[in-house]
């Protein structure tokens, strides 16, 4: 009986939503909260979950299998595939978060990007920032949070680690590969990196 007042609940709210001019390739597939809201132009592809306090601006596209929880999504933003929105994340105008990509308790400013394999946590990032694949903010010391600020048009080179607290002022920008402990200053680039070994004619052991 439960599972049917759920079943029709979410018939319900899909309903609604199409009425309202939402694009769903699949609504059987995309589950809302009864608190769900939702602007206009809107598309939501394929097995796409809404947790609860998800507020959705115009003209936003929500790709196959993301998750979104207690999060705002402003104007002209793309999600998805395989996205994870957790509490506490402002998604501003223009941004994009891409496959595998999970962001807490963080605000991606305007025109940002972080579009592969990305974990960004507690986090202040300005506006036209590109968050490289394989980066992660490193925002858990075991005992206690804290925050990474990552300023406008910063550009973070892909497999990073920042290790907060930490600040990257503007314009700044992280190699490739780097683990970044010390605060950055604004037009500058930072990078730490071992030096590559090369060994000549080198023979594997054979068995």
């Amino acid at each position: 009986m439960k599972q049917l007042k759920l079943k029709d609940t979410q018939n319900t709210l899909r309903n609604r939503f199409l009425k309202l001019g939402v694009k769903m390739i699949g609504p059987e597939t995309v589950f809302f909260s009864k608190d769900t809201k939702i602007g206009k132009n809107v598309t939501i592809e394929p097995y796409v979950v809404f947790g609860t306090k998800v507020k959705i601006g115009n003209n936003v596209t929500i790709k196959s299998f993301s998750y979104l929880e207690n999060c705002k999504v402003e104007n002209k933003v793309d999600i998805g595939p395989y996205a994870r929105i957790r509490p506490g994340t402002v998604l501003k105008e223009g941004s994009k978060v891409g496959n595998f990509v999970e962001i807490k308790k963080s605000i991606l400013g305007k025109k940002s990007k972080a579009n592969h394999l990305t974990y960004i946590g507690d986090s202040l990032i300005g506006k036209s920032v590109n968050i490289g694949a394989g980066t992660i903010t490193c925002n858990y010391d075991g005992v206690k949070k804290s925050k990474t600020k990552i300023k406008d048009n910063v550009f973070i080179g892909s497999n990073s680690a920042l290790v907060a607290p930490i600040t990257i002022d503007e314009n700044s920008v992280i190699g490739a590969g780097s683990v970044i402990t010390k605060n950055v200053r604004k037009k500058s680039l930072a990078l730490t990196r071992s030096l590559q070994t090369e060994i000549r004619n080198y023979k594997k052991k054979k068995k």
